[in-house]
């Protein structure tokens, strides 16, 4: 089975690349990480991380799909070869074809960058932290090193947590408004002194501000659909011992 994928109109129709948001479906993988878990983080069995990861690979068109030790860090490296062991950071860019950037997800958002006329792509891990950071903002600053222009960066915003889903509490709120006091319409209130905080649309906000020109936001609730992702939150919610991760990728062809 070919695993199925998402994608996005606006990186869509270029003949020299590759995108595709994946979830859980088209994999080896059993029990709680049915089917097409990719995360080698996480107990499943290594062999089928590598097949999984492999069957991806195949359908981008890349030689090696590459990703990070992700630690919610603002940090985005270069790849100009595949490798073996991933460096701690959290977003990657790149104008080498054939390569794969792979970022891992679980609710976080995880975001796609391209600049065709450049041949430079991107691709970043936004959890909460990584986002009020600034990973994605360094991500176009660093396309940017390679030749590619903010106002030509196509970014493409995939399976997310949804601000339904996505519980948080007060001293959360105080830490988005210290750093950015516009953050407020981003939250919505809950039950009690919770509220409910839209993740992606910060991301969306942070592109902005990069001067992204061009940006799609997918809109899959990753906690709430369950037969499609992988979820964190809801393994927290159900006391599960573990979780797969869902793949977003992005390749220039060779």
């Amino acid at each position: 089975m070919h695993p199925p994928y998402e994608s996005a109109p606006i990186l869509t129709g270029f003949p020299g690349l590759f995108h595709g948001f994946f979830g859980r479906r088209g994999g080896v993988s059993e029990g709680l990480y049915e089917s097409l878990n990719t995360g080698p983080g996480s107990a499943d069995a290594p062999e089928n991380i590598k097949e999984n990861r492999a069957r991806i690979a195949a359908i981008a068109g890349a030689a090696a799909l590459v990703s990070c030790y992700q630690v919610h860090s603002p940090d985005v490296v270069r790849v100009t070869a595949p490798w073996e062991t991933g460096p701690k950071a959290d977003a990657m860019v790149t104008d080498v074809a054939g390569i794969a950037l792979c970022v891992l997800s679980a609710d976080c958002t995880p975001v796609l960058f391209a600049d065709p006329e450049a041949g430079v792509i991107g691709a970043a891990h936004a959890g909460w932290k990584g986002a009020l950071a600034g990973v994605l903002v360094n991500t176009v600053r660093e396309m940017a090193v390679l030749g590619a222009q903010p106002e030509r960066i196509r970014a493409a915003i995939g399976p997310a947590i949804q601000q339904e889903s996505y519980e948080v509490g007060p001293e959360f709120r105080e830490a988005f408004l210290a750093g950015d006091s516009s953050c407020e319409g981003l939250f919505r209130p809950g039950r009690g002194d919770r509220l409910h905080f839209d993740l992606p649309g910060f991301c969306q906000r942070q592109l902005e501000r990069a001067g992204v020109g061009a940006i799609f936001n997918l809109g899959h609730d990753t906690c709430g659909m369950e037969a499609a992702y992988f979820s964190n939150r809801r393994r927290h919610l159900r006391g599960e011992a573990d979780y797969g991760r869902n793949a977003s990728v992005v390749t220039i062809l060779a």
